[in-house]
């Protein structure tokens, strides 16, 4: 099996090989490299155009501050946010009827204290 791998590749099994094959590959390799940086950089440039709807804003409850990033999302045809304060895990807010507010209801939404909770959704529902 190994023998027909080698031919398959077209070594003779002898060391030094074929130098304008090796080149030709590297050739290769490269024009490959360059593609994919191209497509990258195009790839790039249309995330930049793309309004995701991101909101960053900062936040001061009971004198502490707080940086918050809430990117919206959209569950089950209602608008969620994935919100993360000063960097750290993220939240999943939602629409509470029953307090007329969005709220965390994530597994990790009871460390988020209440106050920040509910600066970060008048925040969210307000305009600026």
């Amino acid at each position: 099996m190994a023998r027909a791998h080698k031919k398959r590749h077209g070594s003779s099994g002898r060391r030094g090989g074929n130098q304008s094959s090796n080149s030709q590959m590297v050739d290769e390799g490269q024009s490959l490299i360059s593609e994919i940086d191209r497509n990258a950089k195009r790839t790039e440039q249309q995330t930049r155009s793309f309004n995701t709807g991101e909101r960053r804003f900062n936040l001061v409850v009971d004198s502490v501050p707080y940086m918050v990033s809430a990117k919206p999302f959209r569950f089950n045809g209602e608008v969620r946010y994935r919100v993360s304060v000063n960097g750290g895990f993220e939240h999943v807010f939602t629409w509470d009827s029953s307090l007329g507010q969005l709220r965390a209801i994530d597994d990790d939404a009871s460390t988020l204290p209440d106050n920040v909770e509910e600066a970060i959704s008048e925040k969210l529902q307000s305009k600026a």
